[in-house]
């Protein structure tokens, strides 16, 4: 069984057994997290969700991704700017997709 749903304004395609990483959530790992806005789910769309479909993943872990740099400047006016970011998410597995 193969569903999309939304979580931090980004869409996720997965099928049961998925590992997925997504933008942080406020869980403890080893929790379940439970996801009701399904915008599909094995070949019916919803308008905009479907109803009653739902997608359950266990919360492995917290972490952080590798840093990118991220630098402006502006040419002949000396000015440089160099800043780092990392990105915290949080690792899924997909346990169970129901409609």
């Amino acid at each position: 069984m193969k569903a999309i749903f939304t979580t931090g304004g980004k869409q996720y395609y997965v099928s049961e057994g998925d590992v997925i990483y997504v933008e942080k959530l406020d869980v403890k790992e080893g929790e379940t997290v439970t996801f009701d806005e399904v915008l599909f789910v094995d070949g019916v769309a919803g308008n905009p969700t479907v109803k009653g479909a739902k997608v359950e993943c266990l919360a492995e872990k917290h972490g952080k991704n590798k840093k990118i740099i991220v630098f402006k400047y502006r040419p002949k006016k000396k000015y440089r700017k160099k800043q780092g970011h990392r990105q915290p998410y949080t690792k899924l597995v997909v346990k169970k997709i129901t409609k």
